[in-house]
């Protein structure tokens, strides 16, 4: 559907360049006479034009696949909130004196800190606050057992992390029990045949029922220093019965070792009430943390990770435009090439031309119109060419199990049909002009 849209849209600008031609009587015949003669030279043309093909369909392929690249990273960002602003714990470096006096490696945010945010939200700046606690554990159902990240938290952590709902529901403000939320992957692991509602699991050492499973969602990419974040692995608990059931201190074990951390909170996502106030919020944060001791938070403000993606989009696009530009402009000097040996090869018929009456204006017109319909020709094949490619190459890469994002970028297919036109006015002027300033008698004499 789209492909025929874009295709239309494509012949009406053609539309719009060879018809005047067509009301012309001159414009007429020497638009019939190119025609004549690229279909006599039908090989010659084709290899002639074939720079332009290339090169228009490399320009709407490369546009296409960069676009989707980069519109898919930018939905990455916004899925992380343009009024949010996370603050996350870090694990400071530690020392050696550090490390001997403690075998628990304490940091990160606290239940304090969260209670000075609380200020922002009293003043309004703030809307909403998200508190989370993670970890690594191990869930069991019968023999089955999978391992992900146990996540605590509250109701809204589900709006604001955009988690759309499977079955059952999130989490609720008054839940005190032992109620869980699966993501998919969860999900399929330990129930891959069954309906997971109502049934039960075990979370480290303590069951829980689940109450809802979430729909499959896209990891998102990088934000505050940490890596892919893949939802589709997580178990959502209360945050209350987190700490109730694991305590604050956590153990994590590795092969021949095991290290023991106490985190308060892991993560608090504040969401700020005017996108202007987003910038300003996030000092305040940074001033209100400034009294720990050590270096073991960060704030990260997807705004700024929004703003610096989308000027460095129109970087990457006008690379991408430039890169396979330069194919077109290849092609171009190849139709110059051709055009001046078809000059040679015509100045007979150019000389009998001129000696009928022809002025050198007619004969610039007769190549510098084969030119452009030979640049017109190669530009609308390269478009078909090129949208082809777009709409067949991704499902090519998911059927091998890869992802190639492609989003058709429309102003490229009008850019590169209106420069493969101007190539050939622009390439095809000289060989014209050439052809124009032939001695009549001189010409008429070449064998």
């Amino acid at each position: 559907m789209y492909l025929l849209l874009y295709l239309l849209l494509g012949l009406s600008l053609l539309a719009g360049i060879f018809v005047p031609l067509l009301y012309w009587d001159k414009g007429r015949r020497s638009l019939i006479l190119a025609i004549r003669s690229l279909w006599l030279h039908k090989m010659r043309a084709f290899l002639s034009v074939l720079g332009i093909i290339i090169g228009t369909g490399a320009v709407i392929a490369l546009m296409a696949f960069g676009e989707g690249s980069m519109q898919e990273a930018l939905n990455d960002i916004r899925k992380l909130g343009a009024t949010n602003i996370i603050v996350r714990s870090r694990k400071p470096p530690e020392n050696s004196a550090t490390a001997g006096r403690s075998r628990v490696a304490i940091y990160g945010l606290t239940q304090a800190d969260y209670d000075r945010f609380a200020v922002l939200r009293d003043g309004g700046t703030v809307t909403r606050m998200v508190p989370m606690r993670d970890f690594k554990q191990e869930m069991r159902r019968y023999h089955l057992m999978y391992t992900g990240r146990a996540v605590g938290t509250t109701e809204d952590y589900a709006a604001v992390n955009d988690l759309p709902i499977a079955l059952g529901r999130f989490l609720r403000h008054e839940d005190r029990s032992n109620v869980v939320v699966l993501g998919s992957q969860v999900a399929n692991a330990l129930f891959p045949f069954e309906n997971p509602l109502g049934q039960d699991l075990r979370i480290g050492q303590s069951p829980y029922t689940v109450v809802g499973v979430l729909k499959n969602r896209t990891a998102v990419g990088d934000s505050g220093g940490q890596e892919m974040e893949d939802y589709n692995n997580d178990v959502y608990i209360p945050l209350a019965a987190c700490n109730e059931h694991f305590g604050s201190t956590i153990t994590n074990r590795q092969a021949g070792s095991f290290q023991r951390e106490q985190v308060a909170l892991s993560q608090i996502t504040l969401t700020v009430s005017d996108i202007d106030k987003v910038r300003t919020t996030g000092e305040w944060i940074k001033a209100i943390l400034a009294d720990h001791p050590k270096s073991d938070w960060a704030v990260s403000v997807p705004l700024d990770k929004l703003e610096a993606a989308e000027r460095e989009k129109s970087r990457f696009m006008i690379l991408m435009g430039m890169i396979a530009g330069i194919s077109l402009v290849v092609g171009g000097i190849g139709i110059m090439n051709i055009m001046l040996a078809t000059v040679t090869e015509r100045t007979r018929e150019i000389g009998i031309r001129r000696a009928l009456g022809a002025k050198r204006r007619d004969i610039t017109m007769q190549f510098l119109i084969e030119a452009v319909v030979q640049t017109t020709l190669g530009g609308v094949l390269g478009v078909m060419i090129g949208l082809t490619i777009v709409f067949i190459m991704p499902p090519i890469f998911e059927f091998w199990s890869a992802h190639l994002p492609a989003k058709v970028h429309v102003p490229s297919i009008f850019l590169s049909l209106i420069v493969a036109v101007a190539v050939g006015v622009g390439f095809g002027l000289y060989p014209a002009y050439r052809a124009a300033m032939l001695d009549p008698i001189e010409a008429l004499r070449h064998e």
